[in-house]
C-alpha cells in the first residue's frame, strides 16, 4: 500500500514524524514523505532530530509569504508529486494551509485522503485563524478520519461524517512526546543551563497565536510579568516566537523583568525537556494542551476558547483567557495551593497512550482490505 505522507510546520512534524517512521518500518506499506516547507527551519529541525529525509521538498517558504501563497503554493507544487507517484492514500495532519491544500489536491487526482487529528472544533471560524476552517474544509474531503478522542468522532458524526470512517486513536504527538523525553538529555541554551530547576519553580511560555496578536498579547504578558514580580522563587522562560509583532510587544512588557528569560525558539527536543522540568506551563498552543498533561504539568491557556475540552473535561487544562487579572489569578492560585495544583498534575491525560500511530497503520489495513472486498 503506497501512502504518501504530506506536512509543511513543525507542530505537522513533530506529531507526523513517528507515523511515517511507522510506515517506513512496515514492509505492508511503501512510504512516501513530501513536504512543504511551509515553515523551513523549524520543520528541518524536527525531521534532523527524528532522523527523516523527505522524498520530495517543495521548499515553499518565502518572506512575508500570506495564506493565499502558500495554498496556491502547495496545490500547484504538489500536483506534479501526485502524478507521478499516484498513491494510494495520503495523509495530512491536523489543521495547516499545507494540511488543506494536500487533501484539496489530493481530491482533484481522485486519490483518497486520510485526515490524522481529525475532528477538532471551536465553532468559531476566526477562533483559531485560519486553522478552524482548515480542519473544517479537510474534514469533508477526507476518506478516513483518525480522531484523537470519541468527542472529536462525535463532532464529525455531527456534520454528516459516516461513523464507519471514523476511528479512535489518540493523538500522535503522544507518541512523539514519549519517544522524545526517554532519550538523555542536557541542555545547551546558557540560560536553561544557569537555571537551577530543583529550587525555582519554572513557568514556560509559549504565546504567538494571531488571534491574541496586539490588546490580548499585552493583558497576557502583564499577567505574567505580575507573577514573575510577586514570586521571588519563580522563573520565567520564554522562546519568543519569530513574528516581529510578538517580540516587539514581549520586549516592552518584559524588558525590565529579571526573572522573565526572553529566549530565541527551541527545537523540539530541548522544548520536551523544557516543559518536562518546568513547574507550570502558560500557553496559546493546542499542542502544549495534549502534550504536558503527558509530563504531570498544568496548563494555563490564554485562549478565550479551546477546541480541546476534552483535557478541560479531564482536569489537565484551564481556560484563562485573555484578561490580565484573571491569568494572573489562576497561576497564582497554582502557585499557593497544592492541592489545586495537584488535582491538575496528576489528572489523567485523555489523549491516548502513546500508540496512536499503531492504531492508524491498522486502520489504514483494514480500510485497503475492505476497498479489495468492494
Amino acid at each position: 500500500m503506497k501512502v504518501m505522507s504530506v506536512f509543511g510546520t513543525r507542530p505537522e512534524a513533530i506529531k507526523m514524524a513517528p507515523l511515517v517512521k511507522k510506515l517506513q518500518e512496515d514492509p505492508y506499506f511503501e512510504s512516501v514523505l513530501c513536504v512543504t516547507a511551509q515553515h523551513r527551519e523549524m520543520l528541518d529541525q524536527v525531521l534532523e532530530l527524528f532522523q527523516l529525509r523527505p522524498d520530495y521538498d517543495l521548499n515553499l517558504m518565502k518572506p512575508n509569504q500570506t495564506l493565499s501563497m502558500i495554498t496556491a503554493g502547495v496545490l500547484t507544487g504538489i500536483d506534479e508529486v501526485l502524478e507521478k507517484e499516484k498513491p494510494d492514500i495520503v495523509l495530512v495532519h491536523g489543521d495547516t494551509s499545507t494540511t488543506f491544500s494536500a487533501a484539496l489536491a489530493a481530491f482533484y487526482h481522485k486519490i483518497p485522503v486520510g485526515h490524522v487529528e481529525a475532528g477538532l472544533r471551536t465553532y468559531d471560524m476566526y477562533s483559531p485563524f485560519p486553522e478552524e476552517i482548515n480542519r473544517v474544509l479537510t474534514g469533508h474531503i477526507a476518506s478516513w478520519h483518525f480522531a484523537p478522542t470519541q468527542r472529536n468522532r462525535d463532532n464529525l458524526i455531527r456534520e454528516g461524517i459516516d461513523p464507519e470512517k471514523i476511528i479512535i486513536t489518540g493523538n500522535t504527538v503522544i507518541d512523539a512526546l514519549l519517544e522524545v523525553a526517554r532519550k538523555p538529555y542536557e541542555f545547551e541554551n546558557g540560560v536553561l543551563k544557569d537555571i537551577d530547576f530543583g529550587e525555582k519553580r519554572v513557568i514556560a511560555v509559549t504565546c504567538h497565536r494571531r488571534e491574541n496578536l496586539g490588546e490580548y498579547m499585552h493583558h497576557i504578558f502583564e499577567a505574567i510579568r505580575d507573577i514573575a514580580e510577586e514570586f521571588e522563587d519563580v522563573e520565567v522562560v520564554y522562546p519568543v516566537h519569530m513574528n516581529p509583532k510578538v517580540r516587539e510587544t514581549a520586549s516592552e512588557v518584559f524588558g525590565s523583568c529579571p526573572n522573565v528569560h526572553m529566549i530565541e525558539p527551541l527545537s523540539y527536543q530541548p522544548f520536551v525537556n523544557l516543559m518536562a522540568r518546568s513547574y507550570l506551563i502558560i500557553t496559546d498552543s493546542g499542542g502544549m494542551q495534549e502534550e504536558a498533561p503527558s509530563l504531570g504539568k498544568p496548563v494555563l491557556v490564554v485562549r478565550k476558547e479551546t477546541e480541546r475540552p476534552e483535557a478541560l473535561q479531564a482536569g489537565t487544562v484551564k481556560l484563562a483567557g485573555v484578561e490580565r487579572e484573571n491569568i494572573a489569578s489562576l497561576a497564582r492560585e497554582l502557585l499557593t495551593d497544592r492541592a489545586a495544583y495537584d488535582s491538575m498534575a496528576k489528572a489523567s491525560n485523555p489523549y491516548g497512550d502513546g500508540k496512536a500511530c499503531e492504531k492508524i497503520l491498522e486502520a489504514l489495513k483494514w480500510a485497503e482490505n475492505q476497498s479489495r472486498k468492494s
